[in-house]
């Protein structure tokens, strides 16, 4: 048995890795190198925490998704993850900070409130005229991306995996378990799996049924020199309450100050507007104050588009058609469950039952 794979993000890359450890030969195509800035998983850092709202599949699956970190970890020989803790807060009676803290009382999880006083105390960036409450919980961090990309590479290619870089699948053939590249090569095996993130309607436009593509941006800011310290030990900010809808990551582990929101989203392919505009790094910085204090002292440094595919309810797509099976992950759904998305899939292969792996990943029991 050989296997293809197509999109060397956290996905691919994950598949690949779980693959290999199955014994299973793997060929793996990114169409830049790895880690891709370009793509969804090749920003400096994302979060993984318990909260979910009202997504009680996802938030059931955390556990899950850190034993598949862990047994990735031992193999890299590093841990590629900051355990910060998260935050949310809330500005406002039903926003985004409630509906986090509603999910984590229905499931059980524990967390700490505090009064707006209490969380101004210990993380002085905030307003306390403006938020109801903060909430802490333990469980979540920060993920370090392109380090957790660069080690795959190198761990797959140690353990007698092709990772094929600048090699751009432009066709999938389902029937024959092939893909064609860019430069007219053809590569067969006995299954493609596609992960191809943001270019998976360039492959199978017929799934924009399903699949959307959007465009979105996050901003990189040096706050100002006496509220740098709170912000290095800072959680994450899953929720800062209120109409933000954005979440925070802490300058951890030679990282930046990150912000992102979904104000700048719109639909575009996935090479389309990938240059900054201007100001786009102060709107959106500007975007979360209040609950912030002081927002605009806060220095842009650098603004980062990114493109995502989203289906219409915010969960995992998985299709098998023939000898090809396609994952596309949902937003920021996708890297924190990166390497257990990568053993359901591998299991999925072994055992000639992806539907099983479609089942767990679509989250909706």
């Amino acid at each position: 048995m050989a296997i293809l794979v197509v999109g060397a993000g956290i996905s691919g890359l994950s598949t690949a890795w779980a693959l290999t450890k199955r014994g299973i030969p793997v060929t793996l195509f990114e169409q830049g190198l790895v880690p891709n800035p370009l793509s969804a998983s090749g920003d400096q850092h994302r979060i993984i925490r318990r909260a979910y709202g009202g997504q009680g599949g996802y938030q059931r699956r955390i556990g899950d998704a850190y034993t598949a970190w862990d047994e990735m970890w031992s193999d890299l020989g590093k841990k590629h993850l900051v355990d910060t803790g998260f935050m949310v807060m809330s500005q406002t009676e039903d926003d985004g900070g409630e509906d986090y803290r509603r999910g984590l009382v229905a499931g059980g999880y524990p967390f700490q409130e505090l009064t707006p006083d209490e969380t101004a105390k210990r993380f002085p960036y905030v307003d306390p005229a403006t938020i109801r409450y903060g909430l802490l919980s333990e469980e979540g961090g920060v993920l370090l991306c392109q380090k957790i990309a660069a080690d795959l590479r190198d761990w797959l290619r140690a353990n007698g995996a092709s990772v094929r870089e600048e090699a751009e699948v432009i066709a999938v053939d389902s029937s024959a378990g092939s893909v064609t590249l860019a430069d007219g090569s053809s590569h067969s095996g006995d299954h493609v799996i596609v992960t191809s993130g943001a270019w998976t309607l360039g492959l199978f436009p017929k799934l924009g049924v399903s699949l959307t593509t959007y465009r979105t941006a996050v901003v990189y800011l040096t706050p100002p020199k006496d509220l740098r310290d709170a912000w290095q030990r800072s959680p994450a900010i899953l929720d800062p309450g209120g109409p933000v809808d954005g979440y925070i990551l802490p300058p951890v582990a030679g990282t930046g100050l990150k912000f992102g929101a979904g104000i700048h989203k719109y639909k575009a392919g996935p090479n389309q507007d990938r240059v900054a505009k201007d100001g786009e790094g102060e709107t959106l910085r500007n975007h979360f104050s209040p609950p912030f204090a002081r927002i605009e002292e806060y220095r842009v440094d650098d603004v980062v588009t990114c493109a995502y595919t989203f289906t219409s309810d915010e969960h995992f797509f998985v299709k098998t058609e023939g000898r090809a099976t396609i994952v596309s992950a949902c937003s920021g759904h996708g890297y924190k469950f990166g390497a257990v998305v990568g053993q359901k899939l591998a299991d999925g292969i072994v055992s000639k039952d992806l539907e099983v792996a479609r089942i767990w990943l679509e989250a909706r029991d």
